[in-house]
C-alpha cells in the first residue's frame, strides 16, 4: 500500500490548471507551424502566425492563452494500491482546482445551477472521470474545456446499418455546422460504441492523444486519416477565414456497442486543446 498526502494532490492539480492554461502542448504548436508552412491562403498563414506568438507570449508571461479558461475536466487514473492521507481523492482535486483558478488568476466560469446561472466564484466543481486500475498508481491529467468548442459538439443514435458511412457523415456534419465557432483550426474527437454516456467521454478522451499517435487499430487509424482529409476539404480554415486547416487532426475512440445501436459523439476543441497530466 502506497500512501499520498492530501495536499500534495492539492498543489499538483493547482499546478497542472495554470500549466494547461498558459502553455501550449509541443505536439499542437509543432502542427501549427507546420500548417502555416502548408496553408494556400495568405489570411490563413497570419492567423496561424498570430497564435504561434500568443502561445509564445502566454507562456512567457504565464497569462492564459484564452480568455475562455475553461471547466476543469479531470481523468484520474487511480491504483487500488493507493491510500490518500488526509481527505477524500474527490475533494482534493476540487481544492486543486479551486487554488490553481484562483493563484493563477484564470477566469472562474462555472455556475452552481444549470437554469439559475449563479457563478461558484471558484471555477469548482470540477468534473471528475475516475479509473480503478491494479497497482499503485495516481495518474491526474486536467483538461481545461472552453464553451466556444464545447458547445459544438453532438451526438448521435446511428443504426448499425448506417455503417462508418453513417459516422463519417455526422462528424462531417458536425464540424460543418460548427464553422468558426470553435475557433479553428480545431481538433476533432470522436467516440464510437458503447452507450449514449460512453460514446461521449471517449469522444473527450480521445482529444487528450498526442497529435502524431494514431488509433493503433488499422481501420480506425485509416478513418482518422480519411476523415481529417474531409473535414479540410471544407474550407473553414484558420479563424473560419478560409483555407485548408481547418483540423489539425481527427481522433476516434471505440468501445463495444449492442447489436442494435451505433452511438457516436463528437467533441470538437479549439486548437489549444487544453491539458496538463501529473503521476504522484
Amino acid at each position: 500500500m502506497r500512501e499520498i498526502a492530501w495536499e500534495q494532490i492539492v498543489e499538483a492539480v493547482a499546478v497542472c490548471c495554470v500549466e494547461a492554461n498558459c502553455c501550449l502542448n509541443p505536439d499542437i504548436e509543432k502542427a501549427l507551424r507546420d500548417a502555416r508552412e502548408t496553408e494556400i491562403t495568405e489570411t490563413g498563414r497570419s492567423v496561424l502566425g498570430s497564435l504561434l506568438e500568443n502561445a509564445a507570449i502566454a507562456r512567457e508571461e504565464r497569462m492564459a492563452i484564452c480568455q475562455d479558461t475553461g471547466m476543469a475536466v479531470a481523468f484520474v487514473t487511480l491504483g487500488q494500491e493507493v491510500h490518500i492521507l488526509g481527505g477524500l481523492l474527490t475533494e482534493a482535486i476540487q481544492a486543486g482546482v479551486r487554488k490553481g483558478y484562483s493563484e493563477g488568476f484564470l477566469r472562474k466560469s462555472v455556475v452552481s445551477d444549470p437554469l439559475l446561472r449563479v457563478n461558484t466564484g471558484d471555477n469548482t466543481p470540477a468534473v471528475i472521470h475516475l479509473s480503478l486500475v491494479a497497482g499503485d498508481v495516481l495518474h491526474i491529467e486536467i483538461c481545461p474545456k472552453g464553451f466556444g468548442s464545447e458547445n459544438m459538439g453532438g451526438l448521435a443514435m446511428l443504426k448499425p446499418s448506417d455503417g462508418v458511412e453513417g459516422v463519417r457523415r455526422f462528424v462531417l456534419d458536425t464540424v460543418s455546422r460548427a464553422g468558426a465557432n470553435p475557433c479553428p483550426p480545431i481538433v476533432v474527437g470522436v467516440g464510437i460504441g458503447g452507450t449514449m454516456e460512453k460514446a461521449a467521454l471517449l469522444a473527450k478522451q480521445a482529444l487528450l492523444r498526442p497529435l502524431d499517435r494514431h488509433n493503433p487499430k488499422p481501420h480506425l487509424h485509416d478513418l482518422e486519416v480519411e476523415l481529417l482529409q474531409a473535414v479540410n476539404r471544407l474550407g473553414i480554415g484558420p479563424a473560419g477565414l478560409g483555407g485548408r486547416t481547418t483540423a489539425l487532426g481527427v481522433h476516434v475512440e471505440s468501445y463495444p456497442t449492442h447489436i442494435a445501436g451505433l452511438p457516436v459523439a463528437v467533441n470538437i476543441s479549439c486548437h489549444v486543446t487544453r491539458h496538463a497530466s501529473v503521476s504522484l
